[in-house]
């Protein structure tokens, strides 16, 4: 969880590092689309062979490499910066290269997770583990309001490489025993890249549960990326020009408090989580996105993030409850690649037809669209599967 917490805070960071200066330096919100799209777009190329690479080698070197490697390349940056060369492809090329190592290292780091704790335990870990790494954002602004003022947003990226760093030494710090079998070793000698890939989506085809759970996933986060992502930045710095970038740090740091109050709250009321609770969240999150497009004032922002904060964790910890749960450890690797593989596929078709519309249709109306078929949609399958288990409990009924 400290690995975990620092390296979300360095990101964060450098997320919000790479939107600012490629803004500063394009004024164009087409380019800065460009960045946000390299930051998912390598997820749709490596994120399969991501996973299937973490579910065949020593995950603790994997990850103790890319974490060593990610230190250079993102200093990079600053020493461009330094010497008055930094350039906008500069940052396109960083951050493909840094996401691109994330294909391989996010879906290790999540398939750890279960190994270190007990099954009876996993939502309260899930649960913290979210606070933590969501709760950081509560960090942000006091890191990038001052530093934002002082003209320092390069220095971002030196956060982000100090952290890198610590949670090296995090890393190293944890034991856990491989879920290796010499069966599962011997297939994998066998069984190339590619084709455990296909093994994978042939044992996803035979689970209802975790095919609709991958649907619904690409269709919320679709809904939701570029408006929350782009979107609001944007519109932030539509209405409030000279203090846009301070106040959309400030909704972060606001969604972060929500978060770590839900998370806090969710072990306490639920020791399982269903795929029913997951769509639930998810009509809250949309609701969220919905006032935002409403919102004329600093106040109703702060209202839409708060809602998005309540709903957008319960979904998420349902979704990562129900692939630890449901998929095979030997599996798990594959399983948190295409979550990803579809996170960011949702992501880049999103930030690509979103930002093409946003240069034609006002940003408030892509909101409101967008909050709307987020609650549709969540409330389609919630009535669906509502009606599924009524017609099933009355067949049993009947049988009986």
């Amino acid at each position: 969880m400290a690995g975990a917490g620092i390296s979300q805070l360095g990101n964060v960071l450098a997320g919000l590092a790479f939107l600012f200066i490629s803004y500063d330096l394009t004024q164009s919100a087409g380019l800065t689309t460009v960045i946000a799209i390299s930051q998912a777009a390598p997820y749709l190329l490596f994120g399969l062979i991501g996973g299937a690479v973490a579910d065949r080698v020593q995950k603790k070197r994997l990850l103790l490499w890319i974490d060593l490697i990610r230190v250079p390349i993102i200093l990079s940056l600053v020493v461009f910066y330094q010497f008055e060369m930094l350039a906008f492809w500069h940052l396109l090329i960083v951050s493909f290269v840094i996401q691109s190592l994330g294909c391989f290292y996010n879906p290790a780091y999540r398939a750890v997770l279960p190994l270190v704790t007990p099954v009876d335990d996993r939502t309260t870990v899930n649960s913290l583990l979210d606070t933590v790494t969501r709760g950081v954002q509560v960090l942000t602004p006091i890191f990038s309001i001052s530093m934002l003022s002082a003209g320092q947003t390069i220095h971002f990226y030196s956060i982000d490489a100090l952290t890198y760093m610590l949670s090296v030494l995090f890393i190293l710090k944890i034991h856990w025993t491989e879920p290796l079998s010499e069966e599962h070793a011997l297939e994998n000698k066998k069984e190339g890249v590619f084709q455990s890939i296909v093994a994978f989506f042939l044992w996803v085809k035979d689970e209802g549960t975790i095919k609709r759970l991958f649907l619904v996933t690409f269709l919320m986060v679709f809904f939701n990326t570029w408006v929350w992502q782009i979107g609001l930045l944007l519109l932030l710095l539509q209405h409030y020009p000279g203090q846009g970038e301070e106040f959309y740090t400030l909704l972060l740091g606001w969604y972060g408090i929500g978060v770590i109050l839900i998370n806090v709250i969710i072990p306490f009321f639920f020791k399982k989580l269903t795929f029913s609770l997951y769509l639930a969240g998810s009509v809250v999150w949309g609701m969220g996105i919905l006032v935002l497009g409403f919102a004329t004032h600093l106040p109703f922002y702060f209202l839409g993030v708060l809602i998005a904060a309540a709903g957008l964790p319960i979904s998420s910890l349902s979704r990562v409850y129900l692939i630890q749960t449901l998929v095979p450890a030997q599996k798990l690797g594959r399983a948190f690649s295409f979550n990803a593989f579809l996170l960011y596929g949702s992501n880049v078709i999103s930030l690509m037809l979103f930002g093409a519309l946003a240069s034609f249709i006002e940003i408030r109306a892509i909101f409101v669209f967008c909050g709307s078929m987020m609650v549709v949609c969540a409330f389609f399958y919630l009535i669906r599967i509502t009606l599924t288990e009524k017609a099933r409990r009355k067949s049993v009924e009947a049988f009986k």
